[in-house]
């Protein structure tokens, strides 16, 4: 799995399905138009992308490219992995994943599709609030945070952005179409001990908007109606609102994020009860206070987006940007770095500690001088790099290697998108707190002097089109804490992109062309895998080996287990694993849920070894209060190799059972 970089959270089933959503918005006068794309997924990547606008060409040749799609990821920590050039975001995943890729890759361009051919003429509504009570995210490295200039501190009342903003699409007749909302936190209400796909809290903000308008009888993924919640400057925001704890209970110490002088036992907790140990009930709190939000603004929204559609992008090499005093506010030029890791990367967040015995904050190989031996050996840093990055201490030089890929990016996409008044910023990182206020102001400032109307909003689409980890400020990054640890660029790095995308907003207020910039290279042809394939599926698949009870009331669980097959051989895009039938009244069979519901869980394991080739699926069904009373029984889908490589669909169905 993607998100907290550990080779051991393997993927055992879907808690409920990601998803990939659009909005296309078109300018009826110039025609120009945007894609606008919010994948339920913890990372979006130029792999992704590059497939993704070739494929779209096929069907729709030069309506969308690079340009004008915009591809952002929730960054849920529960989901695949395996979908990057570059190393070190694979290489957790043992390799990339070719299945993956492609099932993102045809989910994105289904939802570009099919929001490009039911367009319609609507008007578009935009509401800003702020999400302060309940509680819904926190600061996670108050310590970084603090070092920024109290001048600077004292203009926010929060160290995390409160702030939401919905934008509203409605048809003529005034029918709800889309909901667009950003909100800044972090996708581990769901924590690294979890093994299920989830799409975490704001995969839940999605489901329950989008049920609230398409109908409890709409199957997810179905309903006309779309809802989107995207990230903004989330790098140093938890969802975990009741802080670190060590295990007894005690608050972990705050620079470090240590119990005892180690990471491992400091662990940040969300809202749920003390028993929500994989973080289910959290992540449903969180995405559900981010609903109730967006949907009030949603109703709110009178302000008409008003002034047309445009965009900008370009390629920059982001480890060679020189910066002007102008955003340093030093007296001469200075230079970003190679890309680099620091030595308080590997010792993860309160949200996911983790390993061996590096901690957050560490300004010193000497903290960890055994693994900093093995990295140096394998990527050397040179004196160079460990001017440029101070104070951080290196302990991989991803930029300085090329085998078998590179570690960590250099060339990056930025873009800016421009729907009305409201400006969208897409940054291929994820940036704290005050990153992000010092980015918006910036490019507000430069949009207003190029004449951007007074009442312009600006908003930030976190981990857009490309990663490259985090940006902190250059304060943040002097204490080293994990943000700053993975800044990969070095201390300038947020005023560079400061400068850079004073460009493009001063670009896109103008109507001035941009370079396109380097283009990035295609590594897909090195990329590797040295997880096995499935081998062999065996025994009496499709056999029920637990049956459901005879009967239940609303509020209970049903629990059932089918002799299964590997999931791998086909992922079931846009179906599903598992269905809970209702029959009807003329003894026909309903699919009233399926695999895509919160209510509902697949889990999937090895019942012997991989070669014997035998599994069981598990199958849980929760029985919302708003469930139909009557007959029912469960169905579980897959699809099963045999000798010979052959894939074949087989199907497993339950006893009935009632819902009283």
């Amino acid at each position: 799995m993607m998100g907290y970089g550990q080779g051991n959270q393997t993927t055992g089933g879907i808690h409920f399905r990601l998803r990939a959503r659009a909005l296309v918005v078109e300018d009826k006068k110039t025609l120009n138009k945007v894609a606008y794309v919010n994948l339920d997924i913890a990372l979006s990547t130029l792999l992704i992308k590059n497939k993704v606008v070739a494929e779209l060409e096929k069907t729709l040749p030069g309506v969308y490219g690079h340009e004008n799609l915009l591809i952002t990821a929730t960054h849920t920590h529960s989901g695949p992995g395996g979908y990057s050039w570059y190393t070190v975001y694979d290489i957790t995943t043992w390799g990339w994943h070719e299945e993956n890729v492609n099932t993102i890759v045809s989910g994105i361009c289904n939802a570009v599709l099919t929001a490009h051919k039911t367009k319609v003429s609507a008007s578009l509504q935009i509401h800003q609030g702020t999400l302060e009570a309940p509680l819904t995210n926190i600061n996670r490295s108050p310590a970084a945070y603090n070092n920024n200039p109290a001048s600077e501190r004292a203009k926010y009342k929060y160290d995390v952005e409160k702030q939401t903003i919905t934008l509203k699409a409605s048809a003529e007749d005034g029918s709800p179409i889309a909901a667009l909302n950003w909100f800044p936190v972090h996708g581990t209400s769901m924590n690294n001990w979890n093994n299920l796909i989830s799409g975490d809290n704001k995969g839940y903000a999605m489901y329950l908007f989008e049920r609230h308008f398409n109908g409890n009888s709409t199957l997810p993924g179905f309903g006309k109606f779309v809802a989107m919640f995207s990230n903004a400057n989330e790098g140093d925001v938890t969802p975990n609102t009741r802080g670190a704890f060590c295990f007894d209970g005690t608050p972990c110490e705050m620079v470090h994020s240590t119990c005892n002088g180690t990471t491992q036992a400091c662990r940040s907790y969300g809202p749920g009860s003390n028993v929500d140990i994989y973080g289910f009930e959290s992540a449903k709190i969180i995405g559900e206070q981010q609903f109730v939000k967006a949907l009030e603004q949603f109703n709110k929204a009178n302000e008409a987006l008003e002034g047309g559609v445009n965009f900008v992008h370009t390629y920059k090499d982001m480890s060679k940007i020189v910066v002007t005093p102008k955003f340093t506010g030093l007296s001469q030029n200075v230079t970003t770095c190679s890309g680099a890791i620091g030595d308080s990367f590997a010792a993860g967040t309160i949200d996911g500690p983790g390993d061996f015995d590096f901690v957050q904050g560490s300004n010193s190989t000497k903290t960890n001088e055994f693994w900093n031996a093995i990295t140096h050996f394998l990527i050397p840093p040179g004196p160079e790099d460990e001017k440029c990055q101070y104070p951080k201490p290196i302990l991989l030089a991803g930029g300085r290697t090329q085998e078998p890929t590179p570690w960590t990016p250099s060339i990056l996409p930025l873009q800016m998108i421009k729907i009305g008044h409201l400006y969208i910023i897409a940054v291929p990182s994820e940036f704290t707190t005050m990153a992000g206020r010092r980015l918006k102001e910036t490019i507000r400032e430069v949009l207003l002097a190029n004449g951007a109307p007074s009442n312009l909003i600006v908003t930030i689409s976190g981990l857009s089109n490309e990663y490259s980890q985090y940006t902190a400020t250059p304060e943040e990054y002097v204490i080293q804490r994990y943000e700053g640890a993975s800044t990969l660029f070095g201390p300038h790095q947020l005023d560079a992109y400061r400068q850079e995308y004073s460009e493009l907003a001063a670009a896109l207020q103008t109507g001035k062309d941009v370079a396109p910039g380097p283009t990035p290279v295609d590594y897909t042809d090195k990329l590797f895998c040295i997880q096995p394939g499935v081998i062999l599926d065996d025994g009496p698949i499709g056999t029920v080996l637990t049956q459901p009870l005879a009967s239940y009331k609303r509020g209970q669980q049903v629990y059932v287990q089918f002799q299964s097959a590997n999931p791998r051989n086909n992922h079931r895009t846009q179906d599903t694993f598992l269905s809970v039938d209702l029959q009807q009244a003329d003894g026909s069979w309903k699919v009233v849920f399926v695999d895509g519901h919160w209510e509902t869980k697949f889990h999937w394991a090895r019942k012997t070894s991989i070669l014997l080739g035998e599994s069981v699926a598990t199958i849980t069904w929760d029985i919302p209060e708003w469930a139909v009373p009557g007959t029912y029984r469960i169905t579980h889908y897959g699809d099963k190799k045999g000798f010979l490589e052959k894939v074949t669909p087989f199907t497993g169905v339950t006893n009935t059972f009632k819902v009283l």
